[in-house]
């Protein structure tokens, strides 16, 4: 494997691409009066824009993609790919509808009106967990560390690329968010096509790649036990309770552009994942088993590969697939502690204000996070097990009727839930001997949060539960239509 040749002109494309970025999002009027517009670019995106910003979105993990199929191959579209598309359809076919005649601006404010005030708050906590930017914060550094030749720790080159976001962000509003990754997902195609085409050129075509690399990498489940797979397509239904898919349901024009672009969303996604997994397993042949960071699996094949130009226009690729979510996260991390949980404690400070300044606090605990995890995989789990139980049946309680609690036991559902999850994380780890091994009694952290969760929806459950009667989804729909 070579050394890193990175070029002037290469370098060039990468500040192109930051310009690029303060153009795109720079905003004159920074005391925005219109908080619908700041926050959800006043319910007027269209379809391109809409599935610009959803794909580019949820595709933030790069460089966990990257590292998952280098070591297990196909098995990564099972565990990290299939398991998002089932369930993106049926928030599509579900709630994205709902989502968009609701009135609410957020969340935490859907849960808050339907349920009370208290459960609205502290459904804002976890909430603000689950959308942590730390593990996009995590590979920006990552990334940077590697073009500059590992001269400094990681963690500076992670703060300085999370506070220019946060700058960009917090001046442009969800209109900055949507107008960057408008430009980001070209960019995320554009690049890994040409990795694919360079990596088969180098190595040869699918066929030789697939006689070349171990059994198990061909395997769809690459070895894995059932209860791990499992625990991987629960984490999908993340999807349900995901700000980023509510607020751009919520944004659209309409609710058939809602629908329509997540279904359009689930196609990217699948090509996107060709372009990734392969190139991943592409690596493994390329540049052989013993990567000692399987993570920079991506930026080493570049290097390895690609030509000048090209190999600075592919790490912008790494880049703006990775900042298209860390903006998004960070805007709806500082919207959620802002807007939905500091509010009451600050009321003499405007809503947008407290956003602003709140999106830098998330961008400073997300870098805390990371100094605690310092791997993307195990960050996406360590969230995704611990939060989701939590939220799960009551927010599709909000928008479906056979899921809604009565509102007394909705905070305990809440709390217990997230509760066990995290005390059988303890537990797991405490007891384990692997480094990164959670299970207690063998038992994944996720499978007692859920457990609990649908334990107290039974016992709590609302007989005559409704969610927003569907006169007032006409009435809003025809106000809109008007």
């Amino acid at each position: 494997m070579t050394e890193l040749q990175f070029t002037l002109f290469d370098w060039s494309l990468i500040v192109c691409y930051f310009a690029l970025l303060i153009y795109l999002t720079w905003q004159r009027n920074w005391e925005e009066t219109d908080e619908e517009s700041f926050l959800l670019s006043g319910r007027k995106m269209s379809l391109a824009a809409f599935v610009a910003t959803l794909v580019s979105t949820w595709y933030g993990g790069i460089l966990g993609i990257g590292e998952y199929s280098y070591q297990n191959g196909i098995s990564t579209w099972l565990i990290l790919g299939f398991p998002f598309y089932v369930f993106s359809a049926l928030f599509a076919w579900l709630l994205a509808g709902k989502i968009r005649m609701n009135k609410a601006l957020s969340l935490p404010e859907a849960v808050g009106n339907f349920y009370g005030d208290t459960a609205g708050r502290f459904s804002a906590i976890p909430i603000f967990i689950l959308v942590s930017p730390a593990p996009y914060i995590l590979m920006l550094g990552l990334i940077f560390q590697y073009l500059t030749g590992g001269a400094g720790h990681f963690l500076w080159y992670a703060s300085a690329v999370a506070l220019f976001s946060v700058a960009y962000v917090i001046f442009g509003g969800f209109n900055a968010v949507v107008r960057t990754d408008m430009l980001q997902i070209a960019l995320m195609f554009g690049g890994f096509t040409f990795l694919i085409i360079f990596a088969v050129m180098e190595f040869g075509g699918l066929g030789e790649l697939w006689s070349f690399i171990p059994p198990d990498f061909t395997d769809i489940t690459g070895g894995e036990d059932i209860q791990y797979i499992l625990v991987w397509f629960f984490i999908a239904l993340w999807t349900f309770v995901d700000p980023s898919f509510h607020q751009r349901a919520a944004a659209a024009e309409s609710p058939e552009t809602a629908k329509k672009g997540i279904f359009i969303s689930i196609l990217l996604w699948s090509l996107f994942d060709f372009l990734t997994i392969f190139s991943g397993m592409y690596g493994f042949a390329i540049l052989g088993d013993s990567l000692a960071e399987p993570i920079m699996v991506y930026p080493y094949l570049a290097n390895e590969i690609l030509p000048i130009g090209l190999k600075g226009l592919f790490f912008v690729a790494l880049l703006a697939t990775i900042m298209s979510t860390l903006d998004s996260y960070l805007f709806l991390s500082g919207q959620t502690l802002g807007r939905d949980l500091l509010v009451k404690i600050f009321p003499n400070i405007k809503n947008n204000t407290l956003t602003r300044i709140s999106t830098l606090i998330a961008a400073l605990l997300g870098i805390l996070l990371i100094i605690i995890y310092p791997s993307v995989i195990d960050l996406w789990y360590v969230i995704g097990s611990v939060m989701i139980p939590g939220l799960l049946i009551p927010v599709m309680g909000v928008y479906l009727r056979f899921f809604t609690l009565k509102k007394e036991w909705v905070l305990p559902t809440m709390i217990g839930s997230i509760g066990v999850s995290l005390l059988w994380l303890i537990l797991g780890t405490i007891t384990s001997e692997g480094m990164y091994d959670y299970t207690y009694l063998g038992i994944e952290p996720f499978y007692p949060g859920v457990i609990t969760s649908i334990i107290l929806w039974i016992l709590g459950k609302k007989k005559d539960g409704n969610l927003l009667e569907e006169t007032d989804f006409a009435k809003d729909e025809m106000l809109d239509n008007h």
